[in-house]
């Protein structure tokens, strides 16, 4: 567990790329946002992607775990399994902090009637829009789901490069291809769209925390493929 930790704070000494840089984004999107929300308000309020800033972000910064600092890390001794599962535990330790301040700051969304200008921007229909506690759990899952999907891209990068990279994402859009052509062929679209309707917000942060776990797997299988 120790050594874990000290992965994690091996991480954290680039303190700008993993707390500075997405907070600082999300909160130049907050502010256009709001200028927007302030001169063109809206009659229901105005709801907004910009939080999905974040979450990009994070992206990114899964991706430059397993590029940018895997190969010094491993110079220092670390094994392969002990990088990602340390990587794993500072992107879950980041997720519960990180989740804690949008909750908050959708507390004081709420409180404050959008900001005084019915801006959404830390509510999100349907998935952030509950108790505080879903909200919480919920941008935990998102936080960690997106991080985790980025270290995958990474290691696919390490390990194949950029044909590699390519043909990850070629067979993503496969297999999303291949279900639109059988829900079509099938005419089972009705029961696709009843089957997001009838799904509640914690059972979709269920559904979402399985496909974190499934891609974290999926990461952990390749780093072992991985070389320096």
């Amino acid at each position: 567990m120790k050594t874990l930790v000290n992965v994690a704070r091996y991480h954290l000494v680039d303190r700008l790329t993993l707390v500075a840089l997405p907070w600082g984004i999300m909160a130049f999107s907050f502010l256009v946002n709001l200028v927007i929300a302030t001169a063109l308000p809206a009659p229901q309020g105005d709801y907004t992607g910009g939080l999905l800033t974040i979450y990009a972000f994070l992206l990114i910064c899964g991706a430059l775990s397993m590029t940018r600092s895997l190969p010094f890390g491993l110079m220092l001794g670390i094994s392969r399994r002990t990088y990602y599962l340390g990587t794993a535990l500072l992107i879950a330790a980041l997720g519960v902090v990180y989740g804690l301040g949008l909750t908050v700051l959708q507390a004081l969304e709420r409180a404050t009637g959008g900001w005084g200008a019915g801006l959404h921007f830390f509510r999100v229909a349907w998935i952030m829009d509950g108790p505080w506690y879903q909200t919480w759990l919920t941008s935990f899952v998102l936080l960690v789901l997106f991080f985790v999907y980025g270290m995958w891209y990474g290691l696919v990068y390490r390990r194949w490069n950029l044909l590699g990279l390519v043909t990850f994402i070629a067979a993503q859009v496969l297999v999303v291809l291949a279900v639109v052509v059988v829900a079509s062929i099938t005419h089972n679209w009705a029961a696709v769209g009843h089957f997001f309707v009838a799904l509640t917000a914690p059972a979709l942060t269920g559904v979402l925390a399985a496909v974190a776990v499934a891609l974290g797997l999926g990461g952990l299988t390749t780093i072992r493929r991985v070389t320096v």
